[in-house]
């Protein structure tokens, strides 16, 4: 039995989600300080250090696709491990808040999940895409 489903069973699960969701508030606002205003590349490439710092093995690439009108403004991260699944098994929104904690500390994108490892695939996946600035006549 984990911590975690210790502290589930002492002070009750709904507990231990609003724990869980501040730790990760508390890491994206920790990422979007360490990311800074630099460029989305070097933003992204930051990101993917320090994942990779805390136990992922990740990567990230980016897209190249025609069909994307601002390719050079979007990245796919992929993480091939989760440095976490011992706590995804038990409290599934772990992931969620990943996703949020991403979006939080690149505020200027969209970021979206395109795999998922608790969905039987191989990688976590997140098509980060930097948001259209209106263009002022």
């Amino acid at each position: 039995m984990s911590l975690l489903d210790t502290l589930a069973e002492t002070v009750g699960r709904e507990q231990v989600s609003t724990i869980l969701r501040k730790q990760w508030e508390r890491k994206a606002l920790e990422y979007q300080q360490a990311l800074g205003d630099a460029p989305l590349s070097e933003r992204v490439a930051m990101l993917v250090k320090l994942r990779k710092a805390e136990g992922y093995m990740a990567e990230y690439h980016p897209m190249e696709s025609k069909e994307l009108s601002e390719c050079e403004n979007s990245f796919i991260i992929a993480e091939h491990n989760c440095a976490i699944s011992n706590v995804a098994e038990s409290f599934p929104s772990v992931c969620g808040h990943e996703l949020e904690m991403f979006a939080t500390a690149l505020p200027d994108c969209t970021v979206e999940r395109t795999h998922w490892i608790i969905n039987g695939e191989h990688r976590c996946g997140y098509l980060v895409r930097a948001r259209n600035r209106e263009v002022r006549s």
